[in-house]
């Protein structure tokens, strides 16, 4: 374990400390674990998916809607889609919290 001199206060802090005992600096900012990083990339790649089928799932059901031929099929391509809309927003919204949480759960200590 090594001395090194705090940036603010010109303190002697251990080269592990992540502030200074002195004045408070921030020396170095903590890092996120394995699992952290996992669950953290795991989320962002969550939202990016989810984003990407719900925009697909519009652009389907639009193209449905339009070549029906009657009234009643486009209501119930109308309904279908809102049906089918709710539910992939129910799983985005699940799967935020859950990953979400993991994230918070796992974010590095100071």
């Amino acid at each position: 374990m090594a001395l090194i001199s705090c940036p603010e206060c010109e303190a002697k802090v251990s080269d592990s400390a992540l502030k200074c005992t002195g004045c408070g600096f921030q020396i170095r900012k903590p890092k996120r674990g394995f699992l952290g990083k996992l669950f953290k990339w795991a989320f962002i790649l969550f939202n990016a998916l989810m984003a990407f089928w719900l925009f697909s799932y519009f652009g389907s059901v639009g193209e449905i809607v339009s070549t029906s031929d009657s009234e009643a099929a486009q209501a119930g391509a109308a309904v279908g889609a809102t049906i089918g809309t709710s539910m992939i927003m129910g799983f985005w919204v699940f799967g935020d919290i859950i990953l979400g949480l993991l994230v918070l759960f796992t974010k590095p200590k100071s």
